[in-house]
Order: C-alpha cells, then sequence, then structure tokens
C-alpha cells in the first residue's frame, strides 16, 4: 500500500474520536497521498471544555458533536471500535470484535481515562463529567433531588483543583439556585466545597493563577479545601486528611491514567505513566506508529490545544516524507490557559500575560468559536457556537 507520490495512497489509520484523532484525520482528509481511516470507541466527539455546562443543565449539544456530522463531506472512513492490540510485524490493528486492520502509518491519540487512586469507596460513590453518561448520571441524580425528592442535596463536594473542577465549582451554585428558583423550591442555601491536595489551585502553574482563581471562587462562596487529601468515600460523606464532609454529592475530577491500551513492554513510560517518542513522536523502534496528544510525553500533554498541535506536526511530518523532504524535529508549543470560574469571568494566562474578569470570559467564548471552526464548517460552527453563547438561558434540568 505504501509509495511516494503518483503510487498508492497510504492507508492512514488514525486511533482517538478527540481533538488529537479528529484534527489529525480532517488534515489527512486533504492529503492525496492519504486513504484515511478513523477508529473510535464512540460516534461522537466531546468537546470538553464544555463538559461542564452539560454536567449543570445545559444541551448535549454544548459538548457532543457527531463524528458523522464532522466528516460528512470528508473522505476518510469512520469505524465504531475499541482498539485493543498492534501487530506491528504484520503492521495491523487488533480491534475488539472486528477483524483486524492494516495500516500502513498509524496515528495513536486514545486521551486518558479516571483514576481513582485506590481510595477506598470513591469509585462506587462518586459522580465524574469525562464522558456523556458521568454526566447523564451526575444529572440525574440532581433531577432526582429536586423534582423527586424537591430538595436538593445542599453540599456539594468537588476533588480536584484543575480546570474541570475550577469550572464546576465556579457553576454549580449558581446552577443549583436558579433551578430551586424554576421548580418553585423553597431557597435554601447551598454549600460547595472544593478539595485540592495542593497548597494551590492549578498547581502546574504560576501561583499568581491560582491565588486569583481562589479569590473568585471564595467570592462566589465556595469553600476550599487546600492541601487536603481525600483518604475515603461513603455514601454519606467525604473523607478529607481524616476529617468527613458530609454530602451525597461527590464529584471527582481529580484523577486521570494513560489510556490501559498502552502496556509494556510494548511501550516504554515516563514518571508520569505516558509514552515515550521520539523527536517525531513515534515510539520506541516504530517507524511507523506515532503517539500524540494525552498519551504522549511532552511538555504540554494532556491540553487540547497540544493535541490538536500534535496533529499538525505529524501531518506535517507525513507529507515532508512523501515529499522526500528532511522530516522536522517536535518543538513543544505552550498552551493558552483559559479557566472560566462563574458568570462571565475567566483567568487568562497567555506566556507571561496573566489576565483575569470579563476580558478573560470574552477570550474563552472566541477561544471556542476557534475550536469549532477547527472542527467543522463555518455554518456549522457558528450554530455550535451560539449553543455555548445561549446556555445561561437553557433551562437548568432539561437542558431545553
Amino acid at each position: 500500500m505504501a509509495g511516494k507520490l503518483g503510487a498508492p495512497k497510504q492507508r492512514i489509520v488514525v486511533v482517538g474520536g478527540g481533538f488529537g484523532g479528529v484534527r489529525a484525520a480532517l488534515q489527512l482528509a486533504k492529503e492525496p497521498f492519504a486513504e484515511v481511516i478513523l477508529v473510535s470507541d464512540r460516534p461522537e466527539f466531546y468537546y470538553y471544555p464544555g463538559l461542564y455546562h452539560t454536567a449543570t443543565g445545559g444541551s448535549d449539544r454544548h459538548s457532543v458533536i457527531p463524528l458523522t456530522q464532522i466528516f460528512h463531506d470528508k473522505s476518510v472512513r469512520l469505524i465504531t471500535a475499541t482498539a485493543i492490540g498492534i501487530d506491528r510485524a504484520g503492521k495491523f490493528l487488533q480491534l475488539a470484535d472486528k477483524e483486524p486492520l492494516a495500516y500502513d502509518k498509524l496515528i495513536m491519540s486514545l486521551g486518558v481515562v479516571t483514576n481513582y487512586f485506590g481510595i477506598p469507596g470513591l469509585k462506587e460513590n462518586s459522580y465524574g463529567i469525562k464522558t456523556i453518561a458521568e454526566v447523564e448520571r451526575l444529572k440525574r441524580h440532581l433531577h432526582a433531588q429536586l423534582i423527586a425528592q424537591h430538595q436538593p442535596d445542599l453540599n456539594y463536594v468537588i476533588v480536584g483543583g484543575g480546570p474541570t473542577g475550577i469550572e464546576l465549582a465556579g457553576n454549580i451554585g449558581a446552577y443549583l439556585k436558579d433551578a430551586m428558583h424554576k421548580h418553585h423550591i423553597a431557597h435554601r442555601a447551598i454549600h460547595v466545597d472544593l478539595v485540592e491536595a495542593m497548597p494551590h489551585l492549578m498547581p502546574r502553574l504560576p501561583k499568581s493563577v491560582g491565588r486569583a482563581i481562589e479569590h473568585r471562587l471564595r467570592k462566589l462562596g465556595v469553600k476550599l479545601y487546600l492541601n487536603s487529601t481525600v483518604k475515603g468515600a461513603s455514601g454519606d460523606e467525604l473523607t478529607v486528611s481524616g476529617k468527613p464532609i458530609r454530602s451525597h454529592t461527590i464529584i471527582w475530577t481529580a484523577g486521570i491514567a494513560n489510556n490501559p491500551f498502552f502496556t509494556e513492554p510494548d511501550f516504554m513510560f515516563s514518571g508520569r505513566k505516558k509514552v515515550l517518542v521520539d523527536e517525531f513522536l513515534r515510539p520506541e523502534s516504530s517507524k511507523d506508529i506515532f503517539v500524540i496528544g494525552d498519551n504522549a510525553e511532552t511538555p504540554y500533554s494532556g491540553m487540547a490545544q497540544t493535541a490538536i498541535y500534535d496533529a499538525d506536526f505529524v501531518v506535517h511530518n507525513l507529507r515532508f516524507e512523501q515529499e522526500d523532504r528532511p522530516k522536522l524535529a517536535y518543538r513543544p508549543k505552550e498552551p493558552i490557559y483559559i479557566t472560566p470560574v462563574g458568570h462571565k469571568w475567566a483567568s487568562v494566562l497567555w506566556g507571561d500575560v496573566h489576565l483575569h474578569g470579563k476580558v478573560g470570559w470574552l477570550l474563552r467564548n472566541a477561544a471556542d468559536l476557534e475550536a469549532f471552526l477547527e472542527l467543522e464548517p463555518p455554518i456549522e460552527a457558528a450554530e455550535q457556537w451560539a449553543t455555548v453563547l445561549d446556555r445561561e438561558n437553557l433551562c437548568p434540568i432539561c437542558g431545553a
């Protein structure tokens, strides 16, 4: 199958329907040398920056785009299946319940999974918002409290001082108060707690960023438990640094692990359990396999912007290879960090510039539009963006 320009097309298999995988497939679809196949274990793309809005009453349209919509006019074959292994010698991707898939080049962008760190009772007694299934489970829980029991939990504990936990902590209080009002429930005080094991929120960024966000959350009424470690959970409480916090609603956003697809000895790992890659984002002893985005050990792995950048980098080098031009070595690009915290407020770290407030919120909306334009034609991207702008007018329970 493989060949240079003028020869048969290369079959390039992309695994993963997230930012990195979708971007790689879209870019490869423009290349005359590529036969593109995208393999994903789900038929939708998750717009992760919008999941917390969906979790707090917004429509699924904020955060879910069918892959068929993204690729409806692109020469990309879509396969919904779970990848379970690689036959490197035969150059086959092994799929659960399907025939092996031959490839010339393989791009892996599988994303991460939730990690509970073995904390007793946490998996069974907490909610997550990493997938639509988790989001819907949380929404059903909140709906049952408000409608069936006609009263909210009143105590909500979010664990994790990264972007997801912060965004959710900044939104959930206002959402619940609005829901109580719309469903004619007598107003009662709502307590939102945010637990972080490190001394500051956003611990990987400069302290000024974490402190500004901490000030904003406290202003919104969120109680912060910094430098606090979760020790266990039950249906009634979360144990933090040896002390119980009463709650029937524990939302876990703190832990992630690399996708279980990647195992030794097929792949080598860094101390962060990311796949070690060379200057072309290839794992050890692999000329035709690339690992990008959250799965690869690169300086800014874990950011959507990095996954998109990695995808562009790999496609760029595949084009150079076809043209017999020297490939470029990977040079990491620092992302722009934008973290919304409540209504019309966001923190922005852009290089050495840190700003926050309404200007940050406007930049976040601009970033949403840019992201949708990366994925969809302008009209569809504008429609998707409009649902994000309109989110605060949505019914907080039905999302309609």
